[in-house]
């Protein structure tokens, strides 16, 4: 019986691919921002102007990330109504590139993540679970991000809100995936961390000054990914578990290198380059390296495709860090900008890369499907 009933939930879900429309804005928030990337970088961008460039930031954590984020979550609750946290966090970022629509979307942005915070809620009372009570209290911080924006607090001092819900949504993520490969004690470890996490992050905007708590508590998040995560040990396993072992590895290397510079100094204070090394690597070394080892097993939960592993999928993992290499050492520590420039290049065309990548092996198996 319980296997007549999965499999006529699974029948059902199939025959829905309205869920895949949600991720579109999502991808348009990502191009938007890769946009702005380039023009802060100060080379060649598609479009001209600097609306991309300043709504960049929030376009690609809560536009591209927290809608990927939302919808995901939206699949796991199968409640209608959570879909309107990927839908209001997509259009709000995307509102935020004209200035006479920019208060409209810092509204639905609040409400995106207010929503979001309410699927976990209901995620919650379905089944009391510390996974879930860390990725709630991180979208409590990408709430509170959502709201300081909404008041007019730079986005600079609401970094570590933005970081805090990727670092707690992801290694949320690692506990509810790996959970039976970890000890008891790894679930409540968490917990503590993800709390501690988020008075780190509301001291760092009370009193600016005071980063090195949010140091030492993403530090913690990341020994606790190094000590308890599988993929030390899926690294050696055959594909595609190496890949996303290899991408899982890669990002909390560079959560160490942000939490090693949030130790010692305040990003947001002090020079251009600190600030754009310690953002870069967490949100683009750990997170998008991440959505990258995540992909072949949450896009098909979410689009109900599968997607085939290939090893040119490697080239834009590669690509992404050796970029990130570049432009944090020889542009932001050495301070040569043409290497400052080219890192950041290297790992927008990584992203895109990574884009075509997945779309190709989401057409390639719709034709193996299609040919049955």
């Amino acid at each position: 019986m319980t296997a007549e009933v999965a499999a006529t939930s699974t029948s059902i879900a199939a025959s829905r691919p309205w869920r895949a429309v949600f991720a579109v804005p999502a991808v348009a928030a990502l191009l938007a921002g890769l946009d702005g990337a380039l023009s802060l970088l100060g080379v060649w961008s598609p479009v001209p102007g600097d609306r991309t460039a300043e709504a960049h930031g929030s376009l690609m954590t809560l536009g591209f990330l927290g809608t990927l984020i939302a919808l995901e979550r939206a699949v796991a609750l199968r409640r209608r109504a959570a879909y309107s946290a990927p839908a209001c966090l997509s259009a709000g970022a995307l509102l935020m590139l004209a200035p006479h629509t920019r208060t409209a979307g810092a509204v639905l942005l609040v409400v995106g993540a207010a929503v979001l915070v309410a699927v976990y809620g209901a995620l919650w009372r379905r089944r009391y679970d510390q996974a879930v009570v860390v990725q709630g209290l991180g979208a409590v911080l990408a709430l509170g991000a959502a709201i300081c924006l909404l008041g007019g607090v730079p986005v600079q001092s609401v970094v570590p809100w933005l970081a805090g819900f990727l670092v707690l949504t992801i290694a949320g993520e690692r506990l509810e995936l790996a959970t039976l490969h970890m000890p008891p004690h790894a679930g409540r470890a968490l917990v503590l961390l993800a709390a501690s996490v988020g008075c780190g992050a509301l001291i760092a905007l009370l009193w600016p000054a005071s980063t090195v708590l949010f140091g030492v508590v993403l530090a913690g998040t990341a020994a606790w990914l190094v000590r308890f995560d599988v993929a030390r040990r899926t690294v050696r396993a055959g594909e595609p578990a190496r890949f996303m072992a290899c991408a899982m590895l890669a990002g909390q290397a560079w959560l160490v290198v942000a939490a090693s510079l949030w130790l010692v100094t305040d990003p947001a204070s002090t020079s251009e380059a600190v600030y754009d090394a310690t953002t870069h690597a967490v949100f683009l070394g750990f997170a998008m390296s991440m959505v990258m080892a995540h992909a072949p097993v949450i896009l098909p939960a979410v689009v109900r495709i599968p997607l085939s592993h290939h090893r040119g999928m490697y080239l834009p993992l590669l690509l992404l860090h050796a970029g990130l290499v570049v432009r944090l050492w020889l542009g932001d520590a050495l301070g040569l900008r043409l290497a400052w420039q080219v890192g950041g290049v290297v790992t927008v065309l990584s992203l895109l890369g990574f884009l075509a990548a997945v779309g190709w092996s989401l057409i390639r198996t719709g034709d193996k499907r299609g040919a049955r």
